[in-house]
């Protein structure tokens, strides 16, 4: 046996005396189908250098290191970073594994990893993300698992009612996509929501890190009052109601449309008028 079934899982947590807690999201994968189809989706192939975030009890790292995968897993509880290698080492002698204690927010992610896969806590799974792909660079690919409305904003197109500030500040660093569902039933203990996989690869930046932070700020103002036209909604950053209008007219966006209506090229080009 090279993965964790709920037996072991049980066990594991009993040893720790640990109770998941919803704070830190913890909900374990107990089915080793379902890891297996998560690093199946994710195209994980021997030598990939692969980043995960929240390895919990272990589940998918093994998953991972099964395909012949070398993991660095960030780990923010103690306990578990603590506990991972020793499991590692007992279903997968001399699997490459490194672990990290640290908040996934704040750590230096040391190598190249060039894919993210991850059972994302649901709480932290936007900033986690958004924050990884800015400051790892040798990311080329991302399959995680979140809450699935968490998902579905992600992936959503503008125009679309799930479209907002996670989708369009998402979508400067590449295209997403659904990418499957999990059943809730696969999981320890069964949380009540459901799951969703979703998939990234990376494209080319569209701009300069200064326009980043510039087109970000008008994305947090523009769905900060989404109900607003954006001649109001943006008034505030770019001078007033007049001088925002005159900025987007001149980037060629139409002052009366809202936030969702825009992508992010389009906040771009305000940012840059």
């Amino acid at each position: 046996m090279s993965l964790l079934g709920p037996a072991e899982i049980r066990d594991l947590a009993a040893a720790l005396d640990l109770t998941p807690t919803k704070k830190l999201g913890q909900n374990f994968v107990v089915d080793g189908n379902t890891v297996r189809k998560i690093v199946r989706t994710a195209r994980v192939e021997s030598g990939d250098e692969v980043l995960e975030v929240g390895p919990g009890l272990g589940s998918l790292t093994l998953g991972l290191l099964e395909a012949g995968a070398r993991v660095t897993a960030v780990e923010i509880d103690p306990r578990l970073a603590e506990l991972l290698p020793s499991t590692v080492e007992a279903l997968q002698p001399g699997a490459p594994l490194t672990v990290i204690e640290a908040d996934a927010l704040r750590v230096d992610i040391p190598g190249s990893p060039r894919r993210l896969v991850a059972n994302l806590p649901y709480n932290v799974s936007v900033p986690v993300l958004l924050h990884l792909l800015e400051t790892v660079p040798s990311l080329e690919t991302v399959l995680v698992m979140v809450q699935a409305e968490v998902g579905q904003r992600l992936a959503a197109p503008p125009g679309s009612r799930t479209y907002g500030s996670p989708s369009a500040k998402a979508a400067w660093y590449g295209r997403w996509s659904l990418a499957g569902t999990i059943s809730r039933q696969v999981f320890w203990p069964v949380p009540n929501v459901d799951s969703i996989l979703v998939g990234f690869e990376r494209e080319e930046r569209p701009g300069t890190e200064a326009e980043r932070i510039l087109t970000f700020s008008l994305v947090d103002a523009a769905f900060g009052q989404r109900r607003k036209m954006l001649r109001q909604s943006l008034a505030d950053v770019l001078g007033g109601s007049a001088a925002a209008s005159a900025r987007m007219e001149s980037a060629g966006i139409d002052p009366t449309l809202r936030g969702e209506q825009l992508t992010i090229r389009d906040f771009l080009s305000i940012a840059r008028s």
